[in-house]
């Protein structure tokens, strides 16, 4: 079983990070909410209070597999703007674990070089800011171990691209079934 590691950063796009750490759930997977404000108390984009699992400096980023990042336009910047963030996603992208990123949040990836000569989609507009790839209108985009999305109304898809990734066609289809996808 992999353990993959959702960020979390003030003004997210709350449904896109939520979605996947409630579809790798339901699918049995170890999924953590890892907050990056230093606090495990999130704002999100939506005035939205939750709290995450944990925080990035308790989190012990070696023990993940892969990361999620959400989106939204402030969470997106709150997310480019962390170092460790940026130090993981480029790490983690370099040793083939599993990158994901929807919405605005391909832009953190393509800031750092990690879409270079990749297919990948984000939210309309945002395209140039995917720098190095090669923009893909589909709601989930796979290009080897980079996952991208384009925006809340896919995070259903995004979320099975990502188990996709890491579960068996049955778990899958059970999932899929259980939501009534």
């Amino acid at each position: 079983m992999s353990k993959i590691a959702v960020f979390f950063a003030d003004g997210c796009e709350e449904i896109e990070g939520l979605t996947v750490v409630d579809m790798l759930r339901r699918a049995e997977q170890e999924v953590v909410s890892v907050s990056v404000t230093g606090s495990r108390e999130i704002h999100g984009s939506h005035q939205i209070t939750f709290f995450a699992d944990t925080t990035f400096e308790e989190a012990g980023m070696d023990a993940f597999d892969g990361v999620v990042l959400p989106g939204g336009a402030v969470g997106t910047a709150n997310l480019g703007a962390h170092e460790g963030v940026v130090a993981v996603i480029k790490k983690f992208a370099e040793e083939g674990k599993l990158v994901a990123a929807i919405c605005a949040a391909p832009s953190v990836l393509g800031a750092n070089g990690i879409l270079q000569g990749r297919r990948a989609a984000c939210h309309p507009g945002w395209e140039e800011k995917m720098v190095g790839a090669e923009p893909v209108f589909e709601n989930a985009v796979t290009d080897g171990n980079i996952i991208t999305s384009r925006g809340m109304g896919t995070s259903i898809d995004f979320s099975l691209a990502i188990l996709a990734k890491l579960a068996d066609e049955d778990v899958i289809s059970k999932v899929k079934k259980g939501i009534v996808y």
